[in-house]
């Protein structure tokens, strides 16, 4: 059982590209799925959820697109989330309307609560801005290694060129 769907895990790589891309042009729902390997029917559909949710705004035209509806430090993981798949729950005896008849006698229920707030605080405190300077970092050291790499096989290759 995954606590994080497909659909989330899709809608956070979508709005965090958006949220990389802040105060520039609008994405369209095309580009986003191509960028984040998001099948395009679906990119869309999870847009239009996040729009509805009042996290991205759309804008028609030639210059159309998702952007972000605020700013990428006011927006959590949690909000996101919540917006695809619902609450993130643990089990389901954490619900606040789940009635359990063991819930005063269950040694794991405490466990649970205590799981369950930590869940929420971390995603609730988990930013669009810290996702996309993450993000960000990774794609940098990505092509640091892909320079090095070709600069190392030129080297290899100018060696070997040499010794013939």
């Amino acid at each position: 059982m995954d606590i994080l769907r497909r659909n989330s895990d899709y809608a956070m790589r979508a709005i965090v590209q958006l949220a990389r891309n802040y105060g520039q042009q609008a994405i369209s729902s095309r580009e986003l799925s191509d960028l984040e390997d998001i099948p395009s029917q679906l990119a869309s559909k999870l847009l239009q959820q996040l729009a509805k949710a009042g996290l991205v705004e759309s804008s028609m035209g030639v210059n159309g697109g998702f952007s972000l509806a605020g700013k990428p430090e006011e927006i959590t993981a949690a909000e996101v989330i919540e917006a695809i798949q619902g609450p993130i729950l643990v089990n389901r005896c954490i619900a606040p309307a789940f009635v359990c008849s063991r819930k005063q006698a269950c040694g794991v229920h405490d466990k649970l609560m205590e799981l369950q707030r930590q869940m929420e605080d971390y995603l609730g405190g988990l930013t669009l801005a810290e996702l996309a300077a993450e993000a960000e970092l990774k794609e940098t050291g990505k092509k640091k290694q892909c320079v090095a790499k070709k600069s190392k096989k030129r080297k290899l290759k100018a060696a070997s060129g040499r010794r013939q």
